[in-house]
């Protein structure tokens, strides 16, 4: 019977052999892998290498998924693991220089949500050694810091896009607001006349009503401009009576024109003066509200405060520089 070393002399055995070889299933007799992949300048021997080095990845992992293994072991395990995937590494940047296909050009591994996988980069951990005491925590913080980050781009997400109902632009449309602000303006308007009246003494009897804008309802002159416009002989003929109903009323001065006139050559009318008194003591029938309420003025300014003020000339404004500059000297030396 031939023994073993008699069968790998034999031409059957060689031609198997150096087929394997060639095909990367086998290592050549004698020849080990480069430390460097840089020093292996022929493309065919990197692709070789490379080939080598994914089979004893996938050998590796295969054996890490052993529940029989010791805490000890799969670290080791994983170590070479994680150092064969750096060596791959410089093969392939290698095969790249050399002119070879690029298989760094991988496309990233992604979750069913299309995120990227955790851990395909750096350091990385494979089969059991991601059960290790303290690798298993350091995955949990990872997840737990993206479903932080995921809830709150789903609150960012949910608040996003907003009507203006949501920052309140529609809250004065039912009017609700409106006469809540309406209440609160009239109670405040009450309390601080009160507050007032209280410090100056005055009767808080009447109380003036709040000042509000009432809308200005158009007069009949308006209302008639404001309407259709007509053509034709109808729209001059309006534009005439137009014409002359202002020319009337340009020549003949109307009731209120000729009551102003009469109070401004009255002898006997009020001064400024007195009218104004009159205003601040709320005798004015203008100071009338608009329920009927008339305003109960305060009487802390009398005739002499509302006079106008009485001016310096110029020479009596040089006489008193004068005596102030005299007296000023005269304090200057009489007191040394």
């Amino acid at each position: 019977m031939a023994r073993n070393e008699e069968k790998s002399q034999s031409m059957l055995y060689r031609f198997r052999e150096a087929q394997q070889v060639e095909l990367g299933f086998a290592r050549p007799k004698g020849g080990r892998r480069p430390r460097l992949a840089s020093s292996v300048d022929n493309l065919k021997d990197c692709e070789r290498y490379r080939g080598e080095i994914l089979r004893e990845i996938s050998r590796k992992v295969s054996k890490i998924q052993d529940a029989g293994l010791t805490d000890y072991e799969i670290r080791d395990l994983n170590d070479e693991i994680n150092k064969l995937m750096r060596e791959k590494g410089h093969y392939e940047r290698q095969i790249v220089s050399l002119g070879g296909a690029n298989y760094k050009r991988s496309t990233a591994m992604v979750d069913e949500d299309g995120k990227e996988v955790p851990g395909t980069r750096g350091y990385k951990y494979f089969g059991r050694a991601k059960e290790l005491p303290g690798v298993k925590e350091l995955f949990s913080k990872k997840a737990v810091a993206e479903t932080d980050e995921s809830q709150r781009a789903e609150l960012f997400r949910r608040y996003r896009n907003q009507g203006p109902e949501y920052y309140g632009d529609l809250d004065e449309t039912d009017g609700t607001v409106l006469d809540a602000e309406r209440e609160r303006e009239e109670s405040d308007w009450i309390a601080g006349f009160e507050r007032v009246s209280n410090l100056l003494g005055a009767s808080t009897e009447s109380i003036p009503p709040f000042p509000r804008i009432t809308p200005v309802q158009p007069s009949s002159s308006t209302a008639a401009t404001t309407t259709a416009p007509t053509t034709g002989p109808s729209k001059r003929s309006a534009e005439e009576d137009d014409g002359q109903a202002q020319a009337v009323s340009e020549e003949e001065p109307t009731e209120d024109e000729s009551s102003k006139k009469l109070k401004l050559t009255d002898p006997d009318s009020e001064s400024p003066t007195d009218t104004s008194a009159s205003l601040m003591h709320g005798t004015s029938a203008n100071t009338t509200g608009a329920a009927g309420v008339g305003f109960i003025g305060i009487g802390i300014l009398n005739q002499k405060d509302l006079e106008r003020p009485t001016l310096l000339t110029k020479s009596q404004m040089d006489k008193v520089l004068l005596d102030r500059r005299k007296q000023i000297l005269l304090d200057q030396y009489m007191t040394k």
